[in-house]
C-alpha cells in the first residue's frame, strides 16, 4: 500500500507512533511511505528511513522547494505547506494512480485494506464526514456560495491521483484562497470541501475516521452499539482531532491508554534499532 504524509519536524514523533500502529496491525502487508516536506533535516530523514525499513517497509522522501508556492496566498498562521496535500499529485510519481493520505495524529488499530481497495471511479477522493447537524450546517453557511452536502474531514483521504491530474487546477485553488481568506478556518480542508465535495466518496466515519471526543455521542446515537468493545474490534482508524493531542501531557481524553501503548511500542522499536547500529567497542 502507498501512504502519503505531509509534515514538518514537530510531528515526527507522532508520525512514528502512527506508523507503528499501521505496521503492527498489517503483518502481511508492505508499505511505501511517501513523505512530503520542506524543512526536515537530513539526519531526521535518515533516522525515519531506518525506523520504517526496520519493519520491512520503505520511505520515499519528496522534498518541496519552499519557494514553490512563494506567490500563493496564505491564511492566518497557516503556511504554504497547506497546499502540499491538495497538490500532492504534482509531486508524486506518475506511476501512482492512488494513494492513502493519513494525518500523523491518528492510530490504525485494524485493517485498512478494504478502505485502500475502495473503487474511486469518478471520484477525486474518498473521505468521511462527522455526521453532526450543527457542524454541517455551520460549514455550509460559512462556505457559501459553494454548495456542499457534507463537510468532510481530510485527515484520512484515499486520493484518486489519476483523476486529480486531469481535474484539479492550481489557479482555481489560489483564486479561492485569495477570495475567501478571511472566512477560512481550516484552509486545506475548507478548500477541498468547497471546491471538490461533490467529487468525494463517503466512507464510514466510525470505521475509518473515528473521533474519540464524541465517544458518548456515538454510543447514545447507536443505542449502545458503538461501545468500547465495538470500537476496538471494528474501527480501523482512531483520529485524535482538535487541538488536544494524546502526546500532550495534559491530555485526558478517551483512548489515551491505547495511544500510550503504541507510543511505548514505538519507543521500544527505536531503542532496539539504535542498539543494533551502535558500533562495537
Amino acid at each position: 500500500m502507498d501512504i502519503l504524509v505531509t509534515l514538518n519536524s514537530n510531528y515526527l514523533k507522532p508520525l512514528k507512533i502512527m506508523l507503528k500502529s499501521l505496521f503492527i496491525n498489517h503483518p502481511d502487508e508492505s508499505f511505501t511511505i511517501y513523505l512530503m516536506h520542506s524543512s526536515i533535516s537530513e539526519a531526521e530523514l535518515a533516522d525515519l528511513a531506518g525506523y520504517v525499513s526496520a519493519e520491512g517497509n520503505r520511505l520515499e522522501v519528496i522534498g518541496v522547494d519552499p519557494d514553490m508556492f512563494r506567490d500563493a496566498p496564505v491564511v492566518k498562521h497557516y503556511s504554504k505547506e497547506m497546499y502540499y496535500r491538495i497538490l500532492a499529485y504534482r509531486f508524486l510519481p506518475d506511476k501512482l494512480d492512488k494513494i492513502l493520505y493519513l494525518d500523523p495524529d491518528l492510530l490504525v488499530i485494524n485493517s485498512i485494506r478494504e478502505l485502500y481497495d475502495t473503487d474511486l471511479t469518478g471520484y477525486l477522493y474518498a473521505a468521511a464526514y462527522h455526521d453532526r447537524v450543527a457542524v454541517t450546517e455551520i460549514n455550509k453557511i460559512r462556505l457559501m456560495p459553494y454548495e456542499i452536502q457534507a463537510y468532510y474531514n481530510t485527515g484520512v483521504m484515499l486520493m484518486n491521483l489519476a483523476l486529480q491530474r486531469e481535474m484539479i487546477r492550481e489557479q482555481d485553488i489560489f483564486d479561492f484562497v485569495e477570495e475567501n481568506k478571511f472566512k477560512l478556518i481550516l484552509p486545506d480542508q475548507d478548500i477541498i470541501n468547497a471546491l471538490y465535495s461533490r467529487y468525494i466518496k463517503q466512507i464510514d466515519e466510525i470505521r475509518y475516521n473515528y473521533d474519540p471526543r464524541f465517544y458518548h455521542y456515538y454510543k447514545i446515537l447507536s443505542n449502545g452499539k458503538y461501545d468500547m468493545d465495538y470500537i476496538i474490534n471494528h474501527t480501523s482508524i482512531i483520529h485524535f482531532c482538535g487541538k488536544r493531542k494524546p502526546w500532550h501531557k495534559k491530555y485526558r481524553g478517551l483512548f489515551y491508554s491505547l495511544y500510550k501503548h503504541y507510543e511505548k511500542l514505538a519507543c521500544l522499536q527505536e531503542e532496539a534499532r539504535k542498539a543494533e547500529v551502535q558500533p562495537q567497542v
